[in-house]
C-alpha cells in the first residue's frame, strides 16, 4: 500500500518550493545555489586548457578546484560540440 501521507507531503513541499522560487525571481533575488567561482576566473581557466596546460597548473593559477574545472571545461567542450554537429 502506498504511503499516501508521504506523497501528500512531497506534493505540498514541491508547491511551497515552487512558490518561493517564483517570489524570489519576481524580487530579483538569488534563486538556487550561488555561483562558487566568478565567470572571469572560469574564462581565465579556458585559455590555458586550450593551449594544453594540465588541470593542476590551471588550479595553481586560478584557485578553482580540479572537480570544478572538470565540470566547467567539460560544459564548454560539450556546448562547442553541439554547435558544430548538425
Amino acid at each position: 500500500m502506498p504511503d499516501e501521507g508521504g506523497e501528500l507531503l512531497r506534493v505540498v513541499q514541491c508547491k511551497v518550493s515552487s512558490h518561493a522560487r517564483a517570489v524570489a525571481e519576481a524580487a530579483r533575488r538569488q534563486v538556487g545555489r550561488p555561483v562558487a567561482h566568478p565567470a572571469e576566473r572560469i574564462e581565465r581557466a579556458r585559455l590555458p586548457k586550450a593551449t594544453g596546460d594540465s588541470l593542476a597548473v590551471i588550479y595553481r593559477r586560478t584557485g578553482i578546484p580540479n572537480a570544478s574545472l572538470h565540470r566547467y571545461l567539460a560544459a564548454t567542450t560539450t556546448s562547442k560540440r553541439r554547435k558544430v554537429a548538425p
